[in-house]
């Protein structure tokens, strides 16, 4: 059956990428010595974002960031363990960078790139250059796929990827809405599939990460500064009988609208809508 053990990190962010970098690899191990797969880091974990930690691309130091990169990707192959990490991804200037999850295998290699499709109106206008496609990464078996912050609000993100076959969904942010997790939930129980939801522990009152279960509830949640949440992604278990073995095959199969076209009847009473 196929089955790993997943790890969502809630990490204070700052604009040192230095120390960005010894709290992400520090959290790496702890998540390898418990048995975790599967790594995922918020929004900007690596870099920084916009505003809060980065002021102006020309005073960012690109060379210390891909520094850290390398380290942790070599880090991730040490630990054995993959790696879905938040970052700006430097383009040839005088382009802006993409807003990207960097996804590191477990034998130390940079195996994919998600780049942030949609962003909001203060990042497409000031800060970064869009990507166009989806990402998605095979881990023993299992299918994950990539989205980014504002994302979250757009269902063809999530529908996009449930048609490809994905069974759990990596959302990074940096947000304390609420509101994101609430329709995190909502996508998870729409598509029947996981979602980690990874956030920085930056503000006053944070949202938490977490791991959501196919039928849209809540399986594990970190607590607040540099902590991790795990959840075990098993597709076969039981337990998801109705979202996964149910649900997710009848709802495919409503979408598609024959199961109503061939019980549509001609009768007066249908099409007249004036009377009782």
């Amino acid at each position: 059956m196929r089955s790993l053990k997943l790890a969502v990190a809630q990490v204070e962010i700052s604009p040192n990428v230095r120390e960005n970098g010894e709290k992400i690899r520090c959290l790496m191990l702890q998540a390898a010595e418990k048995g975790a797969r599967i790594l995922h880091f918020p929004e900007g974990a690596a870099s920084g974002y916009p505003k809060s930690e980065i002021k102006n691309w020309a005073d960012f130091d690109w060379p210390a960031l891909r520094e850290e990169l390398e380290r942790t990707v070599q880090f991730a192959g040490e630990c054995g363990i993959f790696v879905v990490l938040g970052s700006n991804h430097r383009l040839t200037p005088p382009h802006r960078p993409h807003n990207s999850l960097y996804v590191i295998s477990d034998t130390g290699t940079l195996v994919g790139r998600y780049d942030k499709r949609i962003c909001s109106n203060t990042e497409i206008t000031d800060w970064y250059t869009p990507g166009f496609q989806p990402t998605v990464f095979e881990v023993d078996g299992l299918k994950f796929g990539c989205a980014l912050c504002i994302e979250v609000h757009f269902h063809e993100i999530f529908e996009g990827y449930r048609d490809l076959g994905v069974d759990c969904m990596l959302l990074s942010s940096n947000s304390k809405d609420p509101i994101f997790e609430t329709t995190a939930r909502a996508h998870a129980s729409m598509n029947n599939f996981w979602i980690s939801h990874s956030v920085p522990s930056n503000f006053e009152k944070p949202l938490t990460s977490c791991i959501i279960g196919p039928d849209g509830h809540v399986l594990a949640r970190s607590k607040l500064d540099n902590k991790l949440a795990f959840a075990t992604i098993e597709p076969g278990d039981e337990q998801w009988t109705i979202p996964l073995r149910r649900a997710r095959p009848w709802r495919d199969q409503a979408r598609k609208g024959e199961i109503y076209r061939k019980n549509r009847v001609e009768d007066p009473r249908s099409s007249d809508k004036s009377r009782f």
